[in-house]
């Protein structure tokens, strides 16, 4: 496994401190705050440890209350509010230096058969046919140093945008609509847990920012405030998050600082695995 991805899965395992306590430690992404795919994974992998494993996560539904600082462990509080025959729900806070930053309740069920229906995926073209963020990166020459430096570093997670646009910093407006194909670098254990909280991580990358999409301004533009507030995913089947996901994401409002975005993740092959919906601040000042 390569070292960075290594690196994140140790990160999302946690350090066990007490029965329903864990802690976590954060990777500075350059932007400062933590970023909100790692409290998201943190979170339900703490849910996770406190669940039977023959149960997996089905649906989560988090809000984002205050950013955090990447200097300073988290700490994680699961509560466990329900063991039913067959759905098991958990709550769970995160805090650091006393103030809850992040909140989330997320319900496991045991397998069982049942009706099946499902979207059709969208026709995209292959991922071996699309230029990397890295090599995207390269190509725009205008990208500030600083952009260019973080989209050009190891990740953890391999992103391959279908029309990734050739101006970033002044991109003419267009429809609400992004697809960006993702899998980790390296191949995984055979975890579904560490699968699905994985997934959470990598499903905040490119989201909120959907909704720019038909102002033609960028989380670069200045006097723009971009933070996500909330974060919702089903989990529709199995899945593995080492091969070729398809996340097709559209943006159908924005109001009131607010930008809705939601989003379906596909297999290669078509299955509909996963659903997801964010809220985001999307705040132009002056």
């Amino acid at each position: 496994m390569p070292k960075v991805l290594d690196e994140l899965v140790t990160q999302l395992a946690l350090e066990r401190i007490e029965e329903n306590l864990f802690r976590g430690q954060s990777q500075d992404l350059g932007w400062g705050t933590v970023f909100g795919g790692q409290v998201l994974g943190q979170a339900l992998s703490a849910a996770v440890q406190t669940v039977p494993s023959e149960r997996h996560v089905h649906s989560l539904h988090a809000y984002f209350l205050r950013p955090g600082d990447v200097h300073k462990p988290i700490v994680y509080d699961v509560d466990r509010i329900r063991d039913g025959g067959s759905f098991t729900t958990r709550r769970v806070v995160a805090i650091q230096s006393g103030h809850a930053i992040f909140n989330l309740a997320a319900s496991f069920q045991k397998s069982e058969p049942g009706l099946e229906h499902q979207d059709e995926m969208p026709e995209a073209p292959a991922p071996e046919s699309l230029e990397t963020e890295q090599e995207i990166s390269k190509r725009l020459t205008r990208l500030p140093a600083f952009v260019r430096a973080r989209a050009e570093a190891e990740r953890p997670f391999e992103m391959r945008p279908v029309d990734p646009g050739d101006d970033p910093l002044a991109p003419p407006p267009q429809p609400a609509r992004r697809m960006v194909w993702l899998r980790t670098i390296g191949r995984l254990p055979d975890d579904p847990a560490l699968h699905h909280y994985l997934l959470a991580y990598a499903s905040d990358y490119s989201f909120v920012t959907t909704s720019l999409l038909p102002h033609g301004v960028t989380w670069l533009t200045p006097g723009m405030q971009i933070a996500s507030l909330d974060h919702v995913m089903w989990f529709h089947q199995p899945f593995r998050v080492d091969e070729w996901l398809l996340h097709v994401m559209d943006s159908p409002a924005a109001h009131g600082a607010r930008g809705l975005v939601r989003g379906r993740l596909f297999t290669r092959d078509g299955r509909l695995v996963a659903s997801t919906a964010q809220e985001g601040l999307i705040r132009r000042r002056g």
